[in-house]
């Protein structure tokens, strides 16, 4: 029987470490994260006992409670090894409530690597739990659920059922929100630049540009007038040498930035291939604030920097951490062996692991030495004049291992050797028309930039932040349609300027933040009457306060307290409010056939046009937006158009073919049957030659689905499934017993599977076991 139990929070994490241990003296065994928390449905907060959250132990954990509790007594010594961060100090606060362990026999160790050397050192130097840090953990906890349980409600009384506020997604919303309120407001201004091709006297090319813009055609066009007959001399020559330096070794939302513009992975997936990076002991831990490096990991970067590109790129460094509020200041993200560049693994963790490894290194390694010429070229009768730029590496340094932005990648190059006083001819200049652009909207990488910037939430929440503003459909992570654009181009070629006019599609964005009609409306509700909620500064703060409970400076029920003795009123007195309209409803004019209002506004599944109002005699009529419409900026025709639906686009094998909207879209309904229609293709536009051609497809499709039908119970099929053969009975399925095979099934083999799942007792689902905690 082993002596020591040692618990950790995953069962990767737990495998790694018994590669470390061993077997014998040591059983490892996984929680599988928080073994118990507030009941998922229940507000589950004794506001009456300070606060109190009332925990509960999910039925799904129940089994390995008890084994937990099973093994625990068996051991002399239990050791709790959850991550090091808040999160993971509450698990092991969680376990030593739950497993009822004795402080005698219990020991709590943390390790931000998972290696033999750190596994051991932590065994050698362990800690009690650290209750400031739990407490911390706890109080974000309640303030969230208080939060999201008492707002959530007023949303559904006031715009819909099914919504949802929070304390950090409503103002990373906002943020997604205001962003694209400024987009619309923005006029775009159109200016020139000019660029010219520059000859010296042996014929050499020297491409320069005039630094300023040009702020309209007729200016464009003067100077270039004034080029056609100016002498054109070198004025000034300016060389310097300018030092790139490395970027530091990541934090959790640096990586998470660079992995987005790098490797094209998402925040969630960059957290998720991390986690297995570090519990495989492969990484140190990825949630932290810090650039720190420990004094062993340096000399292991130090002498493979060193041992592969010489003494020269060697520079030792120590970053200093900026982020407001920095928490977790243990280590930055880097590899927990230096000399290890390759792994094992799938190729998004050998991607990821490939960008820690080298950011680690390159933060270690020289500065990069560019020596960058400007020259400065006068044009006689003009003020303007023309700059050329060359740049010419003088020692890579860093950058011979990490390019970190643009820059470094830089494509200038060497200019011909030239001399102050030289005279140059013009070979050609050309201006062209560009136009100012929109403020651009937020990545997923960009928004965390922009959150922890301002100090809302921590390492630990930007990733599920961002995945919960997307799955309650405040934001999209969607396509916008450009328009096109025509722009100008002069060129001087001699003493003659000729112009031509080109196409650009302008303001298309692909795969960036796009607050849906839902995020605006609930994001202007929550700013006119629940400002402080709102509040950037005021969530930044409410971070501060976290951070002074886990240094023990703040008691969390104080802080919590104090937060709900102005929030609860504030709630009970908007909840109260008897408001004209639904939130967001615009009334957009009459009905030119009825003379009833024609209003939108957001329905029960989504942004609907509405004729009519409810305390009418006549029932008010519905009609859904379509993809692309928004109820703050359709016009009255748009919405009247969309009630033209359902359409008849005329007949097909003898059959009527309509097309209408429902819940889930746009279809098209013909001789009893149903077919989805593609994005892309509008119900208000479609033709009967695409609709049939749809039609077909999914006949084909459905074909192909099919395994067995019954002419005498046309009720019965058997069909193929995602995940095997089924059977369809009026409008349920049921699951084919393993090792059957399904084409054989006659229709009496079918009855009776569905009438023995009929019949079979309905698995219940008990509630977990709860307990209050008083802290």
């Amino acid at each position: 029987m082993a002596k020591n139990l040692v618990i950790v929070e995953s069962p990767t994490k737990a495998k790694t470490i018994e590669r470390f241990l061993g077997k014998e003296d040591y059983k490892i065994m996984s929680s599988y994260g928080h073994i118990r928390d507030l009941h998922r449905k229940d507000f589950s907060i004794a506001i009456d006992r300070d606060f109190s959250p009332i925990y509960e132990i999910p039925t799904e954990k129940a089994e390995l409670v008890r084994q937990l509790t099973k093994e625990s007594k068996k051991a002399d010594v239990v050791w709790l090894a959850s991550d090091e961060d808040r999160e993971g100090e509450a698990i092991a606060w969680h376990l030593y409530e739950v497993l009822k362990l004795k402080p005698e026999h219990t020991k709590r160790i943390v390790f931000h690597e998972i290696t033999k050397q750190a596994i051991l050192n932590a065994i050698e130097n362990p800690r009690d739990i650290d209750i400031n840090l739990v407490d911390a953990q706890q109080a974000r906890r309640v303030l969230d659920r208080i939060v999201g349980f008492e707002l959530s409600p007023v949303l559904w009384k006031k715009i819909k059922p099914g919504l949802s506020a929070g304390r950090v997604q409503s103002v990373a919303v906002k943020l997604i929100v205001e962003r694209e309120k400024e987009i619309e407001l923005f006029k775009s201004e159109s200016f020139y630049r000019v660029a010219a091709q520059l000859l010296t006297a042996d014929g050499m090319v020297l491409e320069a540009e005039v630094p300023s813009r040009f702020k309209t055609e007729a200016a464009a066009r003067e100077f270039l007038q004034t080029c056609a007959t100016a002498t054109f001399t070198i004025s000034d020559i300016n060389v310097k040498l300018v030092k790139r330096s490395p970027a530091p070794p990541f934090t959790t939302s640096t990586l998470q930035q660079e992995a987005s513009r790098k490797l094209g992975m998402s925040v969630s997936q960059t957290m998720m291939v991390a986690q297995r990076l570090y519990e495989s002991g492969l990484i140190t831990y990825m949630r932290t604030d810090s650039f720190n490096l420990s004094s062993l990991a340096v000399d292991a970067i130090a002498k493979e920097i060193k041992g592969n590109f010489g003494e020269g790129y060697l520079k030792l460094r120590k970053y200093q951490t900026n982020s407001k509020g920095a928490q977790e200041a243990h280590e930055a993200i880097r590899p927990t062996y230096i000399s290890k560049t390759d792994i094992e693994g799938n190729t998004q963790e050998k991607r990821l692991y490939n960008l820690i490894w080298t950011r680690a290194v390159a933060s270690q390694m020289a500065d990069a030495i560019i020596e960058r010429t400007t020259v400065e070229v006068e044009v006689s009768g003009a003020k303007e004049k023309f700059n050329a730029v060359g740049e010419v590496v003088k020692f890579d340094g860093f950058m011979r291992l990490y390019a970190k932005d643009d820059e470094d990648k830089s494509s200038a190059t060497a200019l011909p050797s030239l001399a102050i006083g030289t005279l140059l001819s013009i070979n050609s200049a050309t201006a062209t028309e560009s136009f100012t652009q929109h403020p651009p909207r937020y990545t997923e990488a960009t928004l965390v930039k922009k959150l922890e910037e301002l100090g809302i939430g921590r390492p630990s929440t930007y990733a599920p932040t961002i995945t919960t503003i997307q799955n309650r459909e405040y934001v999209a992570k969607g396509e916008k349609k450009g328009v096109a654009r025509s722009y100008k181009i002069l060129t001087l070629k001699g003493k003659k300027i000729s112009e031509k006019e080109k196409n650009e599609i302008t303001g298309s964005d692909k795969g960036k933040l796009i607050p849906t009609d839902t995020g605006v409306i609930v994001t202007d509700f929550l700013q006119e009457y629940f400002p402080k909620i709102m509040d950037y500064n005021f969530t930044a703060q409410v971070e501060e306060e976290f951070d002074g409970i886990a240094e023990g400076n703040i008691k969390w029920n104080d802080s919590i307290s104090s937060f709900y003795t102005d929030f609860h009123p504030n709630v009970k007195d908007v909840s109260d409010l008897r408001l004209e309209h639904k939130v967001g409803e615009r009334v957009l004019g009459k009905d030119p056939k009825t003379g009833r209002n024609v209003s939108v506004k957001i329905g029960r599944f989504g942004p609907v046009a509405q004729i009519g109002t409810s305390e009418e005699a006549e029932k008010p009529i519905f009609a859904s937006l379509q993809k692309g419409q928004s109820v703050a900026t359709i016009t009255l025709d748009e919405a009247l158009k969309l009630f033209e639906l359902p359409r008849t686009l005329g007949e097909f094998e003898g059959a009527v073919v309509t097309v209408a909207v429902g819940r889930f879209g746009p279809y098209i309904k013909h001789d009893g049957k149903y077919a989805s229609i593609p994005s892309g293709i509008s119900p208000l536009a479609i033709t009967l030659e695409e609709a049939t051609e749809i039609l077909v497809k999914k006949r084909e499709a459905d074909a192909q689905k099919l395994i067995k039908k019954f002419d005498e119970e046309p009720d019965m099929q058997i069909l193929n499934g995602r995940y095997g053969p089924y059977i369809s009975y009026k409008k349920s399925n049921y699951k084919i017993p393993k090792g059957t095979d399904a084409a054989t099934l006659t229709l009496d083999d079918c009855l009776k599977i569905v009438a023995e799942t009929d019949q079979a007792p309905k698995k219940s689902k008990p509630r977990g076991r709860r307990t209050a905690t008083k802290k």
